[in-house]
């Protein structure tokens, strides 16, 4: 009897031991995790928003009227593989001016190149077969502006002046990306009414001849890529 009775006792002392250190190691368990082995969800950063509008067709004319209120800069200067050309922008054509210094600002100018060049006549620039500039305006957006042809200006030599868009319309509406200056001695005046000149060279027609003079394809593409380094604004 006393055998049992001390069976019964030792069982009882072994079950409340045992479940005191099961008790004890799921308290060390939790006890041992620190803060740097929970989970902390992280903050996904917020998306950036853009500062200017994505341009369209409906949008642009509106933007760029505006726009051309508080950036009246005039100037730009344009670095090439073979030196700069400053031009000067005309108020008159405001929208015209207004884009290109909006796309200066953007640097979608750099890095671009002049593709096409017909010595004597024009060299065309703002494009490129680089992906990362079909990026550019594809973040910017695709718009094109009407023609402004009636503030007095002509295809003289030296005139920068914004071709028709690629895409057929009978508005001959512009691309805005792209543009050309007048390389031909006495002007390209067969353009005028066309397309709108919206500035002028006021300092490296030399920078132009030297371009024109490059040896091109059968498309009027040049044999050597002519990259446009960066548009600035210059005082």
């Amino acid at each position: 009897m006393r055998i049992l009775m001390f069976i019964g006792v030792f069982f009882i002392l072994v079950n409340c031991e045992d479940k005191q250190s099961r008790q004890k190691n799921s308290h060390s368990v939790v006890d041992s995790l620190s803060s740097k082995d929970i989970p902390v969800k992280k903050n996904t950063p917020a998306k950036k928003q853009r500062k200017f509008p994505k341009l369209t067709d409906k949008n642009a004319m509106e933007f760029f009227l505006e726009y051309e209120k508080e950036n009246k800069e005039n100037k730009v200067r344009i670095t090439t593989d073979f030196g700069t050309i400053d031009i000067l922008l005309f108020n008159e054509t405001k929208f015209h001016r207004a884009n290109f210094v909006f796309l200066t600002k953007q640097k979608y100018f750099d890095n671009t190149q002049f593709y096409r060049i017909v010595n004597n006549f024009v060299i065309q620039a703002g494009n490129s077969d680089d992906v990362a500039i079909a990026e550019k305006r594809r973040k910017i957006g695709q718009y094109l502006l009407p023609t402004d042809t009636k503030r007095g200006y002509v295809h003289d030599r030296g005139v920068i002046s914004m071709p028709s868009s690629e895409i057929e319309n009978p508005y001959k509406l512009a691309s805005p990306y792209q543009f050309f200056i007048v390389q031909q001695q006495g002007g390209a005046h067969h353009l005028d009414g066309n397309y709108t000149v919206f500035g002028r060279v006021i300092d490296g027609m030399d920078v132009v001849d030297t371009i024109a003079a490059q040896e091109t394809d059968g498309s009027e593409w040049p044999l050597a890529n002519i990259y446009i380094r960066k548009v600035e604004i210059i005082d």
